[in-house]
């Protein structure tokens, strides 16, 4: 074994520099992680900082400085700990466990262990140490007498850039933040040197300068005031701050851009012919500019990543699916890319977009823009008569967009068969004719695979001048988007089975996985209690699902709450490298090829494919350039693809509920018609009919009596009275108020409601009764991320 008395001997199979990088601004190179991580796993006991210096022949005046700030990023990241005596050591070796603070607005908390061991309750005295979001040293204490895994906590790793959004307040001359995310359950002390100018009531960002330690208060600096409340467009500002999402563009991105301007003004075409005097290609592209690729968006789109064309082809179908060539643009591991990682996705808020890529890209030499020859990525499909996919292949091309048409114009034309918009498009309409026909096939297929199909509104938000809502309403689908959804589809299944074929694991998938135990089992109880059964066993599949939906669909009473429950009992989608397959789409495999505007996981599909299809070998291969910071980094960018598409969905979630909360603050005491769309023990949420918003009628307010929850069929019952409100029930309601601050909305059921709505039943009422009180709307929810 080496030992620290021994200066400048060898680790095993490290020669005497190899692992040796800089880890500061010197150059001075010292030990790698993973050489002081061996060190230290060898030795078997905590080490001194002068013991490592001289194991690794360090000159301590030299490189004590690099070597000590490689430690203490090792100790940020958990790696490495520091006891009492500035010896280092493993935390594992310690039974300390490293984890990320998850704070309750109540002021307990958890700490979510790096390696997804079970999370550890932080009772309120532990959670005086830290603040929500801390990464954190954590022990075992106990196993308390609810069951609960106790913690406590050894060390917290500050992050020094920490910075947390909130309200500045002063009352007595005292300045302090109240931290707009309620996880924090703290405010934050501001000296009167740190306010930076903010006033009272103003929206600012708080720097940590002082964590909290036992009784002391968390003390900061304000660096930016945001400005009040109120102005236009703050909630998403506040939202983009809360959250940490990127928004502006730093210098080298800026940089780059200004180097690639000529690149980024037009497509530069060196076009040969080839022997057979018919297929042209260009830097390995084949020349596609004569087939009449459409794109179909929305009417408010202003990016377009993909384009359509399908024609008979031998009885069957030739399906093109053009996808827009990021990956041509932004080359792996440069300024651009290591800013869409770290963005992950483009983010869309109901007033604003997060681009993932700049401007010039998104909407200019990237976007499939009409009248413009465009860099693409092509998955040209040959599908049989019965639309079944039998084969495939990608390569790199060069199109020309031939309409920018929209989803409620080829509605009209597939399916409406309007005689003036067909003749405006009469050279377009044969092809869009294919493709519907084509999608009345792929639709037939999707329900023999068994796929779940659950329909659900879509609310869009509508704006004044003032940046203010002026009214909600539903988009409605038409077959249009389910041609673009079907065409999208069968391009993605083919880049999944095309990657799975040459690398296995050494990509990234799209899965999805069926329901856990626990979801399962709560599920059944629900549904067995509504006289329903769901199939499969302890393992359903999507058809099982699907066939519960279809067999509900025409009972309006139950169907909507049907739906919601069976898409509550199924986890998110998520990105990773190995093929768990898709559930709801009953894929065995899956991936997201169709969006690299838009989507960093895209690009690095594209990344892969370009890479097999200009020569390059598959799972033993290194596959180009990935990134980030190298090749093959499959495991890190599928674990950042799916957080900050989590972070988007939080973001957005925050802005919407607070938009919904100014709407309805000027309309206090009026009344609504509205579902039963959740029951707690504290009362129910009611759904509004047409703006789909949801508000809590506490139970208190539910009328002179007792009530009691029950788990297992979801729904409140009174003592005296037997009144019950259940899921999916129809109620009355007015507006008792709106509090902006937790974006929470508080219904009151109206007066003389007994009798009049669907919830009145009583566990004495006759049967007849009963199923005439049980008729419902749809409860709304949000489809599964696919």
């Amino acid at each position: 074994m080496n030992t620290p008395e021994s200066p400048g001997r060898q680790l095993p199979g490290h020669p005497a520099q190899s692992g040796f990088r800089p880890a500061d601004g010197s150059g001075i190179p010292v030990p790698s992680r993973l050489l002081l991580l061996t060190y230290l796993a060898e030795y078997g006991a905590p080490v001194t900082f002068e013991q490592l210096c001289g194991h690794f022949d360090l000159r301590p005046k030299a490189a004590g400085t690099a070597l000590a700030a490689r430690l203490e990023r090792m100790g940020f990241q958990g790696l490495v700990l520091k006891d009492r005596k500035g010896r280092y050591a493993l935390p594992e070796k310690m039974d300390i466990v490293p984890g990320r603070v998850s704070g309750h607005a109540n002021g307990y908390g958890f700490v979510i262990p790096d390696d997804g061991s079970g999370d550890l309750f932080l009772h309120h005295r532990q959670m005086r140490k830290v603040l929500h979001g801390d990464r954190v040293l954590v022990r075992l204490k106990r196993i308390d007498e609810r069951g609960r895994k106790e913690g406590a906590v050894i060390e917290v790793l500050v992050d020094p850039a920490r910075e947390i959004v909130g309200h500045f307040h002063l009352e007595s001359g005292i300045g302090f933040v109240e931290p707009d995310d309620s996880r924090y359950a703290r405010d934050i002390t501001i000296p009167d040197d740190g306010r930076n100018g903010a006033e009272d009531g103003d929206i600012v960002v708080a720097r940590i300068i002082r964590h909290p330690v036992a009784h002391h208060h968390v003390v900061g600096e304000i660096v930016e005031v945001m400005g009040k409340r109120m102005q236009a467009g703050m909630e998403t500002k506040i939202a983009i701050r809360k959250h940490g999402i990127p928004a502006r563009w730093p210098a080298d991105v800026r940089a780059q851009l200004k180097a690639m301007r000529g690149e980024l003004q037009t497509v530069a075409l060196q076009t040969v012919e080839s022997e057979n005097g018919r297929l042209k290609k260009e830097n390995n592209r084949r020349d596609i500019r004569d087939l009449p690729l459409v794109t179909i968006d929305g009417e408010d789109a202003r990016d377009f990543d993909d384009a359509v064309y399908c024609a008979p082809d031998g009885g069957g179908w030739r399906l093109v699916v053009a996808i827009a060539d990021v990956s041509h643009y932004v080359r792996a591991d440069t300024a651009l890319d290591r800013e869409a990682f770290k963005r992950g996705n483009s983010v869309y808020f109901p007033n604003r977009v997060v681009p993932m890529l700049p401007e010039e890209l998104s909407n200019g030499i990237c976007s499939l823009n009409p009248g413009e020859d465009r860099y693409c990525m092509v998955c040209d499909i040959r599908l049989n008569a019965k639309g079944e996919i039998r084969r495939h292949r990608f390569y790199a091309g060069v199109m020309h967009s031939r309409a920018r048409l929209t989803y409620t114009a080829v509605g009209e034309i597939v399916s409406d068969k309007n005689a003036a918009l067909r003749k405006e498009w009469e050279a377009l309409t044969p092809h869009l004719d294919n493709l519907y026909g084509l999608t009345g096939l792929l639709l037939a297929r999707r329900r023999e695979r068994g796929t779940i199909d659950f329909q659900f509104p879509e609310p869009r938000i509508e704006f004044d001048h003032n940046q203010k809502i002026s009214s909600i309403w539903v988009r409605r689908r038409n077959r249009a988007h389910r041609l673009i959804e079907e065409c999208m589809l069968a391009a993605n299944l083919c880049a999944a089975r095309y990657l799975q074929q040459h690398f296995g694991s050494r990509t990234i998938y799209r899965n999805h996985l069926g329901p856990t135990g626990e979801s399962l089992v709560e599920l059944r109880r629900f549904l067995s209690g509504m006289g329903l059964k769901l199939g499969g066993g302890d393992q359903p599949a999507a058809a099982d699902y699907a066939r519960l939906v279809e067999a509900v669909a025409d009972k309006k009473d139950i169907a909507p709450v049907v739906q919601m429950l069976l898409l509550r009992s199924l986890s998110q989608a998520v990105y990773g490298t190995e093929q768990a397959g898709h559930f709801a789409l009953a894929y065995p495999v899956y991936t997201h090829f169709t969006s690299p505007i838009r989507r960093y996981g895209d690009l690095v599909v594209h990344r892969q494919i370009r890479h097999l299809i200009d020569g390059g070998g598959g799972a033993s291969d290194e596959c180009g350039e990935i990134g980030p910071r190298g090749p093959n980094n499959f495991e890190k960018i599928a674990e950042q693809c799916s957080f900050t598409e989590r972070r988007a969905d939080d973001a957005t979630r925050d802005v919407i509920a607070w938009l919904k909360a100014e709407f309805m603050a000027d309309k206090v005491g009026e009344r609504f018609d509205g579902t039963v769309s959740g029951v707690k023990e504290f009362g129910v949420f009611v759904q509004l009919d047409d703006i789909f918003i949801d508000g809590l009628v506490h139970v208190t307010g539910l009328g002179d009596d007792y009530y009691h929850f029950d788990p297992l069929r979801f729904q409140l019952t009174g003592e005296r009275t037997g009144r019950r409100f259940r899921l999916g029930d129809r109620l009355r309601v007015s507006v008792a108020g709106v509090s902006l601050d937790d974006a929470r909305i508080d219904f009151e059921l109206c007066a003389n409601d007994d009798g009049k709505s669907t919830s009145t039943s009583k566990s004495k009422q006759s049967k007849t009764s009963k199923n005439k009180n049980r008729r419902g709307r749809k409860p709304r929810g949000k489809k599964i991320a696919r």
